[in-house]
């Protein structure tokens, strides 16, 4: 008989492992309904991020207070949510209606509200990738709240460190530090945070805000306060799912209402029976492709297509970018705020509009069918399905009639993280793998490394993995993902969804065009495997421009049949 060896597991196994534990995990706590993080319920949350160590987190694991991964976090979390002890996550239950001021955090649109001086509302529109996405962030600033407060606590009686005390008066002082003062209190910050003083000011104005500049104090305290007071006191904080939220999840809600208003908007201007293409894209990338090249010609004369968009993406560019949309809405161009809590916003072009002698497509060769385009925002997620889902339905005017949408192609252009290359590089997939189950979707891209080649932009393509959530990758899993027989070149968080319902629509309900064609392209907007060049390392700038609009013009060419 053959002697069973040691079978030890390697880290991607653990690490593996330990994303599907958090998985199951958040969904068992969201049936609960309720869950206190550094209790016994968020244990085995705990546990799985500090097993699985994102390279988002950096420094979970050990001692010292990871700060870039903080303010990652802190960016996609409302402000004030560090002050509250009772975090509420609630379907749109109207409190848009109410006195209560809405608080969107800088990176992540969700309305949140302020109830009191002890609970955060926080509203989840965009499905469970949205409640992953807050319960893995809020775990790791929970997490980092105990090692304050295991920094600052002397022994059981409560008594604290002088740090501690220093730290305290300057911000319940509440007036703006002066110079000395705020590098008094930094000193005194830095050794609570085991960290030098040079590393805390190199971050601390990343924190600030117009109105509070010492933010970065305020945030550190509030998390001790709150972690002192769990031990000392027991007053754990509480995580609790709504009522409403638990029995809406996953019913396409708010993916229809978004999908019926865009069709509703297609029949009020007699566009229902056209040629349909769907782009998935930002806001400004078609638009400007479109359009901008003409409308500025004067203000930037001699200057390449690429340095104009650039200069419209800066950020006093308001002026630009609004007499391009102006321009824009008078031949084709609708536009739809959303109005459904998805948070997707949508332009409708009307090609027959269009006066392609104004435009940066002057050889388009569309016959009389004149097809439209919608462009949608970025989905968040498990949200991608919904939204797809649900656009690709029939428009049911009345119980027995029902309009089929003539959907000849579904274009998705993404930001997404790389395994090979660097941020701004370009991947072209040719099969998404779901990270959570391992389902596996192949298409025919009508998108090829070949087209995009050739513009001092790499290109890669190959296989990509979507995942359940950025900030749950380490090295270890992606390596494994990039070096084995998967080969997979980059990943992001739609892309499996986004086929699934394209799939499902064309070759099993049949009800659009099982020869649908599918483009897909990304940018790279980090490479979690190089130190330093994560998420966390900061934002793309103008380095996302140049791909952004390379893909999108690619995705034009093909739809206006420019050779």
């Amino acid at each position: 008989m053959k002697e069973i060896k040691n079978i030890v597991r390697s880290r991607a196994q653990e690490s593996s492992s330990a994303v599907e534990k958090l998985y199951i995990t958040m969904r068992h706590l969201f049936n609960r309904g309720f869950y206190k993080p550094m209790g016994v319920s968020g244990e085995t949350l705990r546990e799985a991020l500090l097993s699985l160590r994102p390279e988002i987190y950096g420094t979970i694991a050990e001692e010292k207070v990871e700060l870039s991964g903080l303010l990652y976090v802190i960016e996609r979390l409302p402000v004030g949510i560090e002050e509250c002890r009772f975090i509420n996550l609630t379907s749109d239950e109207g409190y848009s209606k109410s006195h209560f001021k809405a608080i969107i955090p800088p990176k992540r649109r969700r309305n949140c509200y302020r109830i009191d001086d002890e609970q955060m509302n926080v509203e989840i529109t965009r499905g469970r990738s949205d409640i992953y996405d807050i319960l893995t962030h809020l775990t790791f600033i929970f997490i980092e709240s105990h090692k304050i407060k295991d920094r600052v606590l002397i022994d059981e009686s409560g008594e604290v460190t002088r740090d501690w005390q220093k730290l305290e008066q300057a911000v319940l002082s509440n007036k703006k530090l002066t110079l000395i003062d705020k590098e008094k209190a930094i000193s005194h910050t830095a050794n609570i945070l085991a960290r030098t003083f040079a590393e805390v000011l190199d971050i601390y104005d990343a924190f600030g805000t117009a109105d509070k500049p010492d933010r970065f104090l305020h945030i550190i305290y509030w998390l001790g306060k709150l972690a002192l007071e769990e031990v000392l006191g027991n007053n754990k904080r509480t995580i609790t799912f709504s009522p409403i939220l638990r029995e809406r999840l996953g019913h396409h809600i708010h993916g229809e209402i978004w999908a019926t208003n865009i069709k509703e908007v297609l029949r009020d201007n007699e566009l229902l029976d056209r040629p349909i293409h769907i782009i998935s894209a930002n806001m400004h990338s078609v638009m400007n492709s479109v359009f901008a090249t003409h409308v500025l010609k004067t203000k930037f004369k001699d200057k390449s297509d690429f340095f104009i968009y650039e200069e419209m993406s800066k950020s006093g560019a308001h002026d630009v970018r609004n007499k391009v949309e102006d321009f824009a809405k008078l031949h084709g161009m609708i536009s739809l705020p959303d109005t459904s809590g998805t948070n997707i916003d949508v332009q409708i072009f009307d090609t027959a509009q269009i006066d392609w002698k104004k435009s940066a497509f002057p050889k388009a060769q569309l016959d009389d069918t004149k097809p439209v385009i919608i462009v949608m925002d970025y989905a968040f997620g498990e949200q991608a399905y919904e939204t797809i889902d649900e656009l690709l339905k029939p428009f049911q005017l009345t119980k027995e009639n029902k309009i089929f949408l003539n959907v000849v192609s579904v274009s998705i252009m993404g930001k997404a993280g790389i395994l090979q290359g660097g941020k701004g590089d370009i991947m072209i997939p040719s099969a998404h793998i779901n990270e959570g189950t391992g389902d596996n979707y192949t298409f025919e891209n009508e998108l090829t490394a070949e087209m995009l080649e050739g513009n001092d932009i790499a290109v890669f393509a190959g296989p990509m993995v979507t995942v359940l959530g950025t900030s749950l990758q380490n090295k270890d899993l992606l390596k494994f993902f990039h070096d084995s027989t998967w080969g997979v070149i980059g990943l992001e968080m739609e892309g499996a969804y986004y086929q699934k319902a394209i799939q499902s629509a064309s070759k099993i309900r049949k009800s659009i065009n099982p020869d649908v064609k599918v483009r897909y392209a990304y940018y790279a907007s980090d490479n979690p495997l190089e130190t330093g060049s994560t998420l966390a390392s900061g934002g793309l700038g103008t380095t996302g421009v140049k791909p952004t609009y390379l893909i999108t013009i690619k995705i034009l060419e093909q739809i206006f049949n420019v050779k």
